[in-house]
Protein backbone atom coordinates (compact mmCIF):
# COMPACT_ATOMS: atom_id res chain seq x y z
CA UNK A 1 0.00 0.00 0.00
CA UNK A 2 1.36 3.44 -0.96
CA UNK A 3 2.64 5.63 1.87
CA UNK A 4 3.79 8.98 0.40
CA UNK A 5 4.86 10.42 3.77
CA UNK A 6 7.14 7.47 4.56
CA UNK A 7 8.59 7.55 1.03
CA UNK A 8 9.34 11.28 1.22
CA UNK A 9 11.00 11.04 4.63
CA UNK A 10 13.04 7.98 3.64
CA UNK A 11 14.08 9.69 0.41
CA UNK A 12 15.23 12.76 2.34
CA UNK A 13 17.41 10.65 4.63
CA UNK A 14 18.93 8.75 1.70
CA UNK A 15 19.44 11.93 -0.33
CA UNK A 16 21.45 13.52 2.45
CA UNK A 17 23.40 10.33 3.05
CA UNK A 18 24.27 10.13 -0.67
CA UNK A 19 26.21 13.41 -0.55
CA UNK A 20 29.40 12.19 1.16
CA UNK A 21 29.42 8.94 -0.77
CA UNK A 22 28.94 10.64 -4.16
CA UNK A 23 31.82 12.99 -3.40
CA UNK A 24 34.03 10.16 -2.15
CA UNK A 25 33.31 7.97 -5.18
CA UNK A 26 34.14 10.89 -7.48
CA UNK A 27 37.51 11.25 -5.78
CA UNK A 28 38.14 7.50 -6.12
CA UNK A 29 37.46 7.76 -9.87
CA UNK A 30 39.70 10.81 -10.16
CA UNK A 31 37.06 13.34 -11.22
CA UNK A 32 35.58 16.50 -9.68
CA UNK A 33 33.06 15.95 -6.87
CA UNK A 34 30.34 17.53 -9.01
CA UNK A 35 30.57 14.57 -11.43
CA UNK A 36 29.48 12.07 -8.78
CA UNK A 37 26.84 14.44 -7.42
CA UNK A 38 25.31 15.03 -10.86
CA UNK A 39 25.47 11.30 -11.49
CA UNK A 40 23.60 10.44 -8.30
CA UNK A 41 20.90 13.02 -9.02
CA UNK A 42 20.29 12.00 -12.64
CA UNK A 43 20.41 8.23 -12.08
CA UNK A 44 18.21 8.33 -8.97
CA UNK A 45 15.56 10.43 -10.71
CA UNK A 46 15.64 8.35 -13.91
CA UNK A 47 15.45 4.95 -12.21
CA UNK A 48 12.63 6.23 -10.03
CA UNK A 49 10.50 6.20 -13.19
CA UNK A 50 12.13 3.52 -15.33
CA UNK A 51 13.78 1.05 -12.91
CA UNK A 52 12.41 -2.40 -12.27
CA UNK A 53 12.65 -2.37 -8.46
CA UNK A 54 10.59 0.23 -6.54
CA UNK A 55 12.41 1.40 -3.42
CA UNK A 56 15.85 0.54 -4.77
CA UNK A 57 18.47 3.32 -4.83
CA UNK A 58 20.82 3.75 -7.79
CA UNK A 59 23.55 6.39 -8.00
CA UNK A 60 27.32 6.76 -8.28
CA UNK A 61 28.93 3.72 -6.63
CA UNK A 62 32.29 2.43 -5.52
CA UNK A 63 32.04 -0.63 -7.76
CA UNK A 64 31.81 1.54 -10.86
CA UNK A 65 34.26 4.21 -9.66
CA UNK A 66 36.97 1.60 -9.19
CA UNK A 67 36.61 0.56 -12.83
CA UNK A 68 37.08 4.11 -14.10
CA UNK A 69 40.40 4.98 -12.47
CA UNK A 70 42.69 3.98 -15.34
CA UNK A 71 40.43 5.45 -18.04
CA UNK A 72 40.22 8.84 -16.30
CA UNK A 73 43.94 8.90 -15.54
CA UNK A 74 44.97 8.11 -19.12
CA UNK A 75 42.26 9.79 -21.19
CA UNK A 76 40.33 12.22 -19.01
CA UNK A 77 36.71 13.01 -18.14
CA UNK A 78 35.38 13.39 -21.70
CA UNK A 79 36.31 9.82 -22.58
CA UNK A 80 34.65 8.70 -19.35
CA UNK A 81 31.43 10.34 -20.53
CA UNK A 82 31.62 8.37 -23.79
CA UNK A 83 32.32 5.18 -21.85
CA UNK A 84 29.28 5.91 -19.68
CA UNK A 85 27.12 6.38 -22.78
CA UNK A 86 28.28 3.05 -24.24
CA UNK A 87 27.79 1.36 -20.86
CA UNK A 88 24.16 2.44 -20.90
CA UNK A 89 23.68 1.19 -24.46
CA UNK A 90 25.07 -2.22 -23.53
CA UNK A 91 22.76 -2.42 -20.51
CA UNK A 92 19.69 -1.55 -22.56
CA UNK A 93 20.65 -4.29 -25.03
CA UNK A 94 21.08 -6.77 -22.18
CA UNK A 95 17.62 -5.81 -20.92
CA UNK A 96 16.02 -6.19 -24.35
CA UNK A 97 17.66 -9.63 -24.66
CA UNK A 98 16.12 -10.48 -21.26
CA UNK A 99 19.46 -11.43 -19.73
CA UNK A 100 18.12 -10.50 -16.30
CA UNK A 101 16.81 -14.03 -16.02
CA UNK A 102 20.38 -15.31 -16.05
CA UNK A 103 20.97 -13.76 -12.63
CA UNK A 104 19.62 -16.93 -11.04
CA UNK A 105 22.61 -18.82 -12.45
CA UNK A 106 25.09 -16.75 -10.42
CA UNK A 107 25.81 -18.84 -7.28
CA UNK A 108 25.53 -17.21 -3.86
CA UNK A 109 29.20 -17.95 -3.14
CA UNK A 110 30.16 -15.87 -6.19
CA UNK A 111 27.91 -13.01 -5.07
CA UNK A 112 29.44 -13.01 -1.59
CA UNK A 113 32.97 -13.06 -3.01
CA UNK A 114 32.10 -10.16 -5.31
CA UNK A 115 30.65 -8.10 -2.45
CA UNK A 116 33.65 -8.82 -0.20
CA UNK A 117 36.08 -7.80 -2.95
CA UNK A 118 34.15 -4.57 -3.47
CA UNK A 119 34.42 -3.79 0.24
CA UNK A 120 38.18 -4.44 0.29
CA UNK A 121 38.81 -2.34 -2.82
CA UNK A 122 36.79 0.58 -1.44
CA UNK A 123 38.92 0.43 1.71
CA UNK A 124 42.19 0.24 -0.25
CA UNK A 125 41.11 3.24 -2.32
CA UNK A 126 41.14 5.34 0.87
CA UNK A 127 44.78 4.67 1.70
CA UNK A 128 46.22 7.45 -0.52
CA UNK A 129 44.23 9.96 1.57
CA UNK A 130 45.96 8.60 4.69
CA UNK A 131 49.51 8.63 3.33
CA UNK A 132 51.98 11.49 3.93
CA UNK A 133 49.41 13.66 5.70
CA UNK A 134 49.49 15.72 8.94
CA UNK A 135 48.73 13.88 12.21
CA UNK A 136 45.50 15.88 12.52
CA UNK A 137 44.11 13.90 9.56
CA UNK A 138 44.29 10.66 11.56
CA UNK A 139 42.69 12.34 14.55
CA UNK A 140 39.79 13.62 12.45
CA UNK A 141 39.32 10.22 10.80
CA UNK A 142 39.33 8.44 14.17
CA UNK A 143 36.88 10.88 15.78
CA UNK A 144 34.60 10.61 12.74
CA UNK A 145 34.50 6.83 13.11
CA UNK A 146 33.66 7.22 16.81
CA UNK A 147 30.68 9.41 15.90
CA UNK A 148 29.59 7.18 13.01
CA UNK A 149 29.48 4.04 15.15
CA UNK A 150 28.69 5.64 18.51
CA UNK A 151 25.77 7.95 17.69
CA UNK A 152 23.34 5.21 16.56
CA UNK A 153 23.49 3.79 20.10
CA UNK A 154 21.67 6.92 21.26
CA UNK A 155 19.60 8.07 18.28
CA UNK A 156 19.01 7.24 14.63
CA UNK A 157 16.93 10.28 13.75
CA UNK A 158 19.80 11.77 11.71
CA UNK A 159 22.27 9.56 9.77
CA UNK A 160 25.45 9.36 11.83
CA UNK A 161 27.75 9.92 8.80
CA UNK A 162 26.10 13.32 8.27
CA UNK A 163 26.57 14.20 11.92
CA UNK A 164 30.24 13.20 11.70
CA UNK A 165 30.74 15.38 8.63
CA UNK A 166 28.98 18.34 10.26
CA UNK A 167 30.91 18.10 13.53
CA UNK A 168 34.31 17.60 11.90
CA UNK A 169 33.75 20.36 9.34
CA UNK A 170 32.64 22.78 12.05
CA UNK A 171 35.69 21.88 14.13
CA UNK A 172 38.08 22.39 11.20
CA UNK A 173 36.55 25.79 10.38
CA UNK A 174 36.35 26.97 13.99
CA UNK A 175 39.83 25.85 15.01
CA UNK A 176 41.47 26.74 11.70
CA UNK A 177 42.96 23.28 11.24
CA UNK A 178 44.92 22.93 7.98
CA UNK A 179 43.89 19.64 6.38
CA UNK A 180 42.87 18.60 2.84
CA UNK A 181 39.21 19.41 2.14
CA UNK A 182 36.65 18.57 -0.53
CA UNK A 183 37.23 21.96 -2.10
CA UNK A 184 40.85 20.99 -2.74
CA UNK A 185 39.72 18.02 -4.84
CA UNK A 186 37.77 19.92 -7.47
CA UNK A 187 34.78 22.09 -8.33
CA UNK A 188 31.38 21.61 -6.70
CA UNK A 189 28.15 22.25 -8.61
CA UNK A 190 26.43 25.62 -8.26
CA UNK A 191 23.76 25.06 -10.93
CA UNK A 192 21.57 22.31 -12.31
CA UNK A 193 23.37 19.88 -14.64
CA UNK A 194 23.55 21.13 -18.24
CA UNK A 195 23.03 19.00 -21.35
CA UNK A 196 26.19 18.68 -23.47
CA UNK A 197 27.76 16.16 -25.83
CA UNK A 198 31.11 14.60 -24.83
CA UNK A 199 33.91 16.59 -26.45
CA UNK A 200 35.76 13.71 -28.11
CA UNK A 201 36.05 12.53 -31.71
CA UNK A 202 33.43 9.86 -32.38
CA UNK A 203 35.79 7.53 -34.24
CA UNK A 204 36.76 3.86 -34.18
CA UNK A 205 39.84 4.82 -32.17
CA UNK A 206 37.63 6.31 -29.45
CA UNK A 207 35.51 3.17 -29.52
CA UNK A 208 38.63 1.02 -29.15
CA UNK A 209 39.65 3.01 -26.07
CA UNK A 210 36.32 2.97 -24.22
CA UNK A 211 34.89 -0.41 -25.30
CA UNK A 212 36.72 -2.61 -22.73
CA UNK A 213 35.82 -0.24 -19.90
CA UNK A 214 32.20 0.09 -21.03
CA UNK A 215 31.59 -3.63 -21.36
CA UNK A 216 33.09 -4.30 -17.93
CA UNK A 217 31.10 -1.48 -16.34
CA UNK A 218 27.90 -2.69 -18.01
CA UNK A 219 28.30 -6.20 -16.63
CA UNK A 220 29.44 -5.15 -13.16
CA UNK A 221 26.78 -2.45 -12.97
CA UNK A 222 24.01 -4.89 -13.83
CA UNK A 223 25.35 -7.48 -11.40
CA UNK A 224 25.36 -4.89 -8.60
CA UNK A 225 21.91 -3.64 -9.59
CA UNK A 226 20.46 -7.16 -9.72
CA UNK A 227 21.99 -7.97 -6.34
CA UNK A 228 20.48 -4.78 -4.93
CA UNK A 229 17.07 -5.52 -6.45
CA UNK A 230 17.15 -9.10 -5.12
CA UNK A 231 17.98 -7.85 -1.64
CA UNK A 232 15.10 -5.35 -1.69
CA UNK A 233 12.84 -8.14 -3.02
CA UNK A 234 13.76 -10.15 0.05
CA UNK A 235 13.37 -7.27 2.50
CA UNK A 236 9.94 -6.26 1.17
CA UNK A 237 8.71 -9.73 0.18
CA UNK A 238 7.78 -8.44 -3.29
CA UNK A 239 9.03 -9.35 -6.78
CA UNK A 240 10.85 -7.12 -9.26
CA UNK A 241 11.42 -7.11 -13.01
CA UNK A 242 15.16 -7.64 -13.55
CA UNK A 243 14.95 -7.04 -17.30
CA UNK A 244 13.20 -3.72 -16.75
CA UNK A 245 15.85 -2.94 -14.16
CA UNK A 246 18.58 -3.55 -16.77
CA UNK A 247 16.88 -1.26 -19.29
CA UNK A 248 16.21 1.39 -16.63
CA UNK A 249 19.82 1.38 -15.48
CA UNK A 250 20.99 1.60 -19.09
CA UNK A 251 18.76 4.56 -19.93
CA UNK A 252 19.86 6.29 -16.71
CA UNK A 253 23.53 5.90 -17.66
CA UNK A 254 22.86 7.15 -21.18
CA UNK A 255 21.14 10.27 -19.80
CA UNK A 256 23.81 10.94 -17.17
CA UNK A 257 26.54 10.82 -19.85
CA UNK A 258 24.92 13.88 -21.47
CA UNK A 259 24.81 15.77 -18.17
CA UNK A 260 28.43 15.43 -17.11
CA UNK A 261 27.98 12.31 -15.01
CA UNK A 262 29.74 8.95 -14.74
CA UNK A 263 28.27 5.46 -14.88
CA UNK A 264 26.38 4.29 -11.79
CA UNK A 265 24.34 1.33 -10.61
CA UNK A 266 22.30 -0.03 -7.72
CA UNK A 267 23.53 0.70 -4.18
CA UNK A 268 23.09 -2.10 -1.67
CA UNK A 269 23.78 0.01 1.43
CA UNK A 270 21.60 3.00 0.52
CA UNK A 271 18.76 0.74 -0.64
CA UNK A 272 18.79 -0.99 2.75
CA UNK A 273 18.73 2.43 4.48
CA UNK A 274 15.78 3.44 2.31
CA UNK A 275 13.76 0.33 3.10
CA UNK A 276 14.59 0.47 6.81
CA UNK A 277 13.52 4.13 6.85
CA UNK A 278 10.11 3.24 5.42
CA UNK A 279 10.74 3.75 1.70
CA UNK A 280 8.87 1.27 -0.45
CA UNK A 281 7.77 3.07 -3.60
CA UNK A 282 9.30 4.95 -6.51
CA UNK A 283 8.61 8.23 -4.73
CA UNK A 284 11.35 7.45 -2.20
CA UNK A 285 13.94 7.02 -4.98
CA UNK A 286 12.79 10.24 -6.68
CA UNK A 287 12.98 12.19 -3.42
CA UNK A 288 16.49 10.86 -2.75
CA UNK A 289 17.75 12.39 -5.99
CA UNK A 290 15.87 15.66 -5.58
CA UNK A 291 16.95 16.18 -1.96
CA UNK A 292 20.54 15.41 -2.90
CA UNK A 293 20.70 18.18 -5.50
CA UNK A 294 18.80 20.66 -3.34
CA UNK A 295 21.16 20.13 -0.42
CA UNK A 296 24.23 20.57 -2.62
CA UNK A 297 23.00 23.78 -4.25
CA UNK A 298 21.90 25.23 -0.92
CA UNK A 299 24.92 24.11 1.13
CA UNK A 300 27.75 24.15 -1.41
CA UNK A 301 29.83 26.63 0.63
CA UNK A 302 29.78 24.33 3.64
CA UNK A 303 30.30 21.11 1.65
CA UNK A 304 33.43 22.61 0.08
CA UNK A 305 35.06 22.76 3.53
CA UNK A 306 34.39 19.14 4.53
CA UNK A 307 37.73 17.58 5.58
CA UNK A 308 38.77 14.64 3.43
CA UNK A 309 39.59 12.69 6.58
CA UNK A 310 35.91 12.70 7.52
CA UNK A 311 34.96 11.40 4.07
CA UNK A 312 37.58 8.68 4.43
CA UNK A 313 35.87 7.65 7.65
CA UNK A 314 32.53 7.47 5.85
CA UNK A 315 34.00 5.25 3.15
CA UNK A 316 35.63 3.01 5.75
CA UNK A 317 32.17 2.64 7.27
CA UNK A 318 30.79 1.75 3.82
CA UNK A 319 33.49 -0.88 3.28
CA UNK A 320 32.97 -2.41 6.72
CA UNK A 321 29.20 -2.48 6.24
CA UNK A 322 29.51 -3.96 2.75
CA UNK A 323 31.84 -6.80 3.75
CA UNK A 324 29.99 -10.04 4.55
CA UNK A 325 31.72 -11.00 7.79
CA UNK A 326 29.49 -14.05 8.20
CA UNK A 327 31.13 -15.61 5.14
CA UNK A 328 34.30 -16.04 7.22
CA UNK A 329 32.64 -16.60 10.58
CA UNK A 330 30.55 -19.51 9.23
CA UNK A 331 33.27 -21.21 7.19
CA UNK A 332 33.14 -24.35 9.33
CA UNK A 333 29.47 -24.85 8.44
CA UNK A 334 29.63 -23.90 4.75
CA UNK A 335 30.58 -26.59 2.19
CA UNK A 336 34.29 -26.39 1.43
CA UNK A 337 33.70 -26.00 -2.32
CA UNK A 338 31.56 -22.89 -1.74
CA UNK A 339 34.22 -21.38 0.50
CA UNK A 340 36.85 -21.97 -2.18
CA UNK A 341 34.63 -20.31 -4.79
CA UNK A 342 33.97 -17.31 -2.54
CA UNK A 343 37.65 -16.81 -1.70
CA UNK A 344 38.76 -17.26 -5.31
CA UNK A 345 36.20 -14.77 -6.61
CA UNK A 346 37.25 -12.32 -3.94
CA UNK A 347 41.02 -12.67 -4.45
CA UNK A 348 40.91 -12.64 -8.27
CA UNK A 349 38.79 -9.48 -8.17
CA UNK A 350 41.06 -7.75 -5.64
CA UNK A 351 44.36 -8.56 -7.36
CA UNK A 352 43.16 -7.90 -10.93
CA UNK A 353 40.80 -5.02 -10.06
CA UNK A 354 38.52 -6.66 -12.62
CA UNK A 355 35.06 -7.45 -11.23
CA UNK A 356 33.89 -9.20 -14.41
CA UNK A 357 36.91 -11.53 -14.40
CA UNK A 358 36.41 -12.32 -10.71
CA UNK A 359 32.73 -13.17 -11.17
CA UNK A 360 33.42 -15.22 -14.33
CA UNK A 361 36.14 -17.19 -12.50
CA UNK A 362 33.78 -17.89 -9.63
CA UNK A 363 30.99 -19.08 -11.94
CA UNK A 364 33.34 -21.42 -13.81
CA UNK A 365 34.64 -22.89 -10.54
CA UNK A 366 31.10 -23.33 -9.22
CA UNK A 367 30.13 -25.14 -12.41
CA UNK A 368 33.12 -27.48 -12.15
CA UNK A 369 32.47 -28.27 -8.47
CA UNK A 370 28.77 -28.83 -9.13
CA UNK A 371 29.50 -31.11 -12.09
CA UNK A 372 31.92 -33.18 -10.03
CA UNK A 373 29.40 -33.45 -7.22
CA UNK A 374 26.66 -34.61 -9.58
CA UNK A 375 29.05 -37.03 -11.26
CA UNK A 376 29.70 -38.80 -7.97
CA UNK A 377 25.96 -39.43 -7.58
CA UNK A 378 25.86 -41.98 -10.42
CA UNK A 379 24.90 -45.34 -8.87
CA UNK A 380 24.69 -48.70 -10.62
CA UNK A 381 23.00 -51.63 -8.87
CA UNK A 382 23.96 -55.10 -10.17
CA UNK A 383 21.68 -58.14 -9.85
CA UNK A 384 22.39 -61.66 -11.23
CA UNK A 385 19.32 -63.81 -11.82
CA UNK A 386 19.09 -67.24 -10.18
CA UNK A 387 19.99 -69.08 -13.37
CA UNK A 388 23.30 -67.18 -13.50
CA UNK A 389 22.84 -66.23 -17.16
CA UNK A 390 21.03 -62.90 -16.86
CA UNK A 391 22.66 -59.77 -15.35
CA UNK A 392 20.55 -56.67 -14.65
CA UNK A 393 22.22 -53.26 -14.23
CA UNK A 394 19.97 -50.58 -12.68
CA UNK A 395 21.44 -47.11 -13.22
CA UNK A 396 20.52 -44.03 -11.17
CA UNK A 397 21.83 -40.48 -11.67
CA UNK A 398 22.82 -37.95 -14.29
CA UNK A 399 24.99 -39.25 -17.13
CA UNK A 400 27.01 -36.57 -18.91
CA UNK A 401 30.60 -35.84 -19.87
CA UNK A 402 31.83 -35.54 -16.27
CA UNK A 403 30.18 -38.75 -14.96
CA UNK A 404 31.09 -41.00 -17.89
CA UNK A 405 34.04 -42.65 -16.13
CA UNK A 406 31.90 -43.60 -13.12
CA UNK A 407 29.25 -44.97 -15.47
CA UNK A 408 31.67 -47.07 -17.51
CA UNK A 409 33.49 -48.37 -14.45
CA UNK A 410 30.32 -49.91 -13.03
CA UNK A 411 29.95 -52.53 -15.79
CA UNK A 412 31.84 -55.84 -15.91
CA UNK A 413 31.98 -56.37 -19.67
CA UNK A 414 34.16 -59.49 -19.24
CA UNK A 415 31.49 -61.40 -17.33
CA UNK A 416 30.14 -64.47 -19.17
CA UNK A 417 26.35 -64.13 -19.25
CA UNK A 418 23.76 -64.77 -21.93
CA UNK A 419 21.62 -61.70 -21.29
CA UNK A 420 22.28 -58.17 -20.02
CA UNK A 421 19.56 -55.66 -19.16
CA UNK A 422 20.50 -52.02 -18.61
CA UNK A 423 17.66 -50.27 -16.76
CA UNK A 424 17.84 -46.46 -17.10
CA UNK A 425 14.49 -45.69 -15.50
CA UNK A 426 16.15 -43.59 -12.78
CA UNK A 427 18.85 -42.08 -15.00
CA UNK A 428 19.06 -39.27 -17.54
CA UNK A 429 21.36 -39.00 -20.55
CA UNK A 430 22.38 -35.38 -21.10
CA UNK A 431 24.85 -35.19 -23.97
CA UNK A 432 26.68 -36.92 -26.79
CA UNK A 433 29.29 -38.25 -24.38
CA UNK A 434 26.61 -40.06 -22.38
CA UNK A 435 25.22 -41.72 -25.50
CA UNK A 436 28.72 -42.70 -26.62
CA UNK A 437 29.37 -44.29 -23.22
CA UNK A 438 26.14 -46.30 -23.50
CA UNK A 439 27.17 -47.37 -27.00
CA UNK A 440 30.53 -48.54 -25.70
CA UNK A 441 28.99 -50.66 -22.91
CA UNK A 442 26.32 -52.22 -25.12
CA UNK A 443 28.69 -53.13 -27.94
CA UNK A 444 31.34 -54.58 -25.64
CA UNK A 445 28.74 -56.88 -24.08
CA UNK A 446 27.59 -57.89 -27.53
CA UNK A 447 31.11 -58.66 -28.64
CA UNK A 448 31.34 -60.96 -25.62
CA UNK A 449 28.28 -62.83 -26.89
CA UNK A 450 25.59 -61.38 -24.63
CA UNK A 451 22.14 -60.29 -25.72
CA UNK A 452 21.76 -56.67 -24.49
CA UNK A 453 18.53 -54.81 -23.82
CA UNK A 454 18.29 -51.12 -22.81
CA UNK A 455 15.05 -50.22 -21.01
CA UNK A 456 13.55 -47.34 -19.05
CA UNK A 457 14.76 -44.41 -21.14
CA UNK A 458 12.78 -41.25 -20.45
CA UNK A 459 11.48 -39.23 -23.40
CA UNK A 460 14.38 -36.78 -23.58
CA UNK A 461 17.02 -39.51 -23.24
CA UNK A 462 15.26 -41.72 -25.78
CA UNK A 463 15.19 -38.86 -28.30
CA UNK A 464 18.92 -38.27 -27.79
CA UNK A 465 19.69 -41.99 -28.17
CA UNK A 466 17.58 -42.22 -31.30
CA UNK A 467 19.54 -39.36 -32.89
CA UNK A 468 23.06 -40.28 -31.80
CA UNK A 469 23.33 -43.91 -30.68
CA UNK A 470 24.92 -46.51 -32.94
CA UNK A 471 24.44 -49.65 -30.83
CA UNK A 472 20.99 -50.19 -32.41
CA UNK A 473 22.24 -49.73 -35.99
CA UNK A 474 23.36 -52.91 -37.78
CA UNK A 475 25.97 -54.10 -38.30
CA UNK A 476 26.99 -53.39 -34.74
CA UNK A 477 30.50 -54.82 -35.00
CA UNK A 478 31.59 -52.36 -37.68
CA UNK A 479 30.32 -49.37 -35.79
CA UNK A 480 31.66 -50.16 -32.34
CA UNK A 481 33.55 -47.25 -30.80
CA UNK A 482 36.98 -47.84 -29.33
Amino acid sequence: MANPKADILAGAVVGLALIPEAIAFSIIAGVDPKVGLYTSFVIAVTTAFLGGRPGSISAATGAMALLMIDLVREWGLEYLLVATLLTGIFQVIFGVLRLGRQMRYVPRAVMVGYINALAVLIFLAQLPQLTNVPPSVYVIAALSLVIIYGLPRFTKVIPSPLVALFVMTTAVITLGIEVPTVGDMGELPTTLPIFALPQVPFTLETLRIVLPYSLTMAIVGLLASFLTASLVDELTDTPSDKNREAKGQGIANIITSFFGGMAGCGMIGQSVINVQSGGRGRLSTLCAGVFLLFAILALSGWVRQIPMAALVAVMIMVSIGTFRWASFRDMARIPRSETVVMLTTMLVTIFTRNFALGVATGIVMSTVFFSRKIARLVLVDKVLKDDGSHRIYTVSGQIFFVSIDEFLGAFNVNEFVDRVTIDLTNAHLWDQGAVAALDKVVNKFRRAGADVEVIGLNTASATLVEKLAIHSRPPVSSLTPD
